[in-house]
């Protein structure tokens, strides 16, 4: 089988000690691919190198809410859109609103993400949105943007809003919260939603499924989400895995050989 991990912060300092096991072991667990969202400007660099140097890694660029004061704007919205000119990533992301952290002015996370989905549409290029608490206010403003489509990371909205983001051409992440016994909103969103519609991932380092709730997160993990999802939704782990691999696939706009189309 073969996993696509679309959620994972591999190039960050949890895994500069041991990433090569790390990769080395997702592959032998089945985890062929994996897409790397930025955070902030400082990060670029390395991200983009650690992703040439490996044909299964791919990179997203963007600023991540949730570190808005860090970000230096508007000079890294401007830097964004040379990167990405020189780069051309998959995606632009990690963006999005985060209105469970009350400190967090909404907003100047607005304007963040206007100019960020500014950017992916003038590119042509999916989104990797992190909503928490906002997913209102994201539907609003996808509405303003001719996007082709993107990732919800980490979903844990309605089904009625699962089904905007999917008018819009998102698929929803389900990562290691679905593996929780007592997850039952996640369970039933995983089994309620049409399989097109999901894809995985781990966003490791953080968001540890329930047997590694106490240590650092790796997408070598991803095999357990896959089982707990063939589980709940009474399919094989096959079917599942190539058809979330498949939608991870058309999103990011990767052929089946691994190259970008």
């Amino acid at each position: 089988m073969e996993l696509f991990d679309t959620h994972c912060h591999l190039d960050i300092e949890a895994f500069d000690q041991d990433r090569p096991r790390v990769l080395a072991a997702s592959r032998a667990a089945g985890v062929r691919r994996l897409l790397i969202p930025a955070i902030a400007r400082p990060g670029w660099e390395r991200l983009c190198n650690l992703c040439t140097a490996d044909d299964g890694l791919y990179p997203a660029l963007g600023l991540h809410p949730v570190f808005l004061d860090q970000h230096a704007l508007p000079d890294d919205l401007t830097a964004l859109e040379d990167f990405v000119q020189r780069h051309r990533p998959v995606a632009i992301g990690e963006i999005g609103l985060d209105y469970q952290l009350r400190q967090l002015d909404r907003r100047r996370q607005q304007e963040l993400l206007e100019a960020q989905l500014a950017i992916a549409e003038a590119q042509r290029l999916p989104v990797v949105l992190h909503v928490r608490k906002a997913h209102d206010a994201m539907l609003a403003t996808l509405q303003h943007f001719d996007l082709p489509g993107g990732f919800c990371h980490a979903f844990n909205g309605s089904l009625q809003q699962a089904q905007r983001y999917l008018d819009q051409g998102f698929r929803l992440g389900f990562g290691g919260m679905l593996t929780y016994p007592n997850a039952r909103h996640l369970h039933e969103l995983a089994t309620a939603l049409p399989l097109s519609a999901l894809v995985l991932e781990t966003d490791a380092p953080d968001m540890s499924g329930f047997c590694h709730r106490y240590g650092r997160n790796s997408p070598e993990w991803l095999p357990e989400v896959l089982a707990v999802l063939a589980e709940l939704r009474e399919e094989t782990a096959e079917t599942i895995a190539a058809q979330t691999t498949s939608n991870a696939k058309v999103v990011l706009g990767i052929a089946s050989d691994g190259a970008s189309a």
